[in-house]
């Protein structure tokens, strides 16, 4: 009989976007007529760039040719590729990032779910509460966890809460774990850490020897040019830090498909008998065992984003969206919500109105707005009392929203 991970049944009943899915369906169903606007997943809405899409078509005719044609590409990516990530992501800023440490791959969900297999399974972990529910899932699935109680947390794993008083940013914890998840700017929250926080998080690190997995998939966001955009701007962070980036939001790769993930060379994490080893080879091994490399156009396209034309046309997407986000903060808050977020980040966090639950509101949004959110609670339980709203959206869409929130509950 072959048995089953059990680890799985430890899961909470459904993933949070499928229940939000289920919920709409029924919804829409027994409501053909009313005009739902969505903005509970963070996808996007704006078609690709022209640039992005005259290089995949370039590179589509260029397979066509019996001189540019490809099979398999370099697990890690293509050199043009690596090298203009390399430059831009990184170089730009005054921090040195290696070709050699660079991973391409087909997400940044996939990568924060796959870079646990590198580590024993005994290793303890530490997540921000709220937080993207990938990196409690994939822990859960591979054993790192107990049970979950009756506020949805797992035995085994240390939960820093993420609230108003600490700017949705936590400090370090006081004990001693091996990995610590963060992402910034943050999903679900919206909030971006300081260098100070960051330098904060390096030195304990460091004191403790853990690991940092740092998500930048939002970096792009960011509007002050101040704010640390890498974990890698952080001195000492190379001896401490795995940093993930994606370009999903940035260039609207949602349905294309390209990331990459940072493993810098000196980088170690240790065997049992105390034996010193470097993480960038096992990772090296794992994606050349398990991934067959993103495909070669994928990888034109998100190397013409780089490109002059690639950066403005992307970089005028972002600031639509950074627009949407600007008029839901101030539509919603003049008409009395407390929100936060939405300065650095596509993702406004609101508290619910009238002491509702997460859910209670998600729903309340729903079949009296006819606006889909994401009810904070499935972030994670320091979720509980909160929603949060995507800017992904049409212009027109976001202003229909701010006024059928503002009248759903008005006096």
């Amino acid at each position: 009989m072959a048995h089953i991970n059990e680890n799985y049944r430890k899961l909470q009943a459904g993933y949070l976007f499928p229940e939000i899915g289920r919920r709409v369906k029924a919804f829409t169903a027994e409501n053909p007529d009313a005009t739902v606007i969505r903005l509970g997943i963070g996808d996007v809405t704006l078609p690709l760039a022209p640039a992005v899409v005259a290089a995949m078509r370039a590179a589509v005719e260029e397979l066509g040719t019996e001189d540019g044609f490809r099979g398999y590409g370099p697990e890690n990516g293509y050199d043009f590729l690596l090298e203009a990530i390399a430059q831009h992501d990184f170089a730009a800023r005054g921090v040195r990032v290696e070709t050699a440490e660079i991973f391409v791959s087909d997400g940044s969900k996939q990568d924060s779910g796959n870079i646990q297999e590198i580590f024993g399974s005994d290793c303890r972990i530490a997540v921000t509460d709220p937080v993207y529910p990938v990196y409690v899932d994939t822990n859960v699935m591979a054993g790192r966890s107990g049970a979950a109680d009756a506020n949805g947390r797992y035995a085994g794993i240390t939960y820093l809460e993420a609230n108003e008083a600490n700017g949705f940013c936590p400090a370090p914890p006081k004990e001693r774990v091996d990995i610590a998840y963060l992402c910034s700017p943050n999903n679900p929250t919206g909030a971006v850490s300081s260098r100070e926080n960051l330098e904060a998080w390096v030195a304990w690190a460091r004191a403790h020897d853990s690991v940092l997995i740092f998500d930048a998939a939002y970096d792009a966001f960011i509007q002050d040019p101040a704010l640390p955009h890498s974990i890698y701007e952080i001195d000492g962070a190379r001896e401490c830090a795995i940093e993930m980036r994606s370009f999903s939001k940035r260039a609207g790769f949602t349905g294309v498909r390209c990331a990459y993930t940072v493993v810098p060379s000196e980088l170690t994490g240790s065997t049992s008998s105390g034996e010193r080893v470097p993480l960038n080879p096992l990772w090296a091994r794992r994606h050349s065992t398990k991934f067959n490399s993103v495909p070669f156009v994928v990888q034109r396209a998100a190397a013409a984003t780089f490109s002059p034309e690639g950066r403005k046309q992307t970089g005028e997407q972002v600031q639509f969206y950074m627009g949407n986000a600007a008029l839901l903060r101030q539509g919603l808050g003049d008409a009395g919500f407390a929100l936060f977020g939405g300065e650095h980040a596509p993702y406004i966090w609101m508290r619910t109105p009238r002491g509702l639950s997460s859910w209670d509101c998600f729903d309340r949004f729903l079949h009296d707005a006819h606006v889909v959110a994401t009810p904070g609670a499935g972030f994670g339980a320091a979720g509980e009392g909160y929603i949060r709203l995507s800017a992904f959206n049409s212009r027109e869409n976001v202003e229909h929203a701010i006024a059928r929130i503002a009248k759903a509950f008005g006096d």
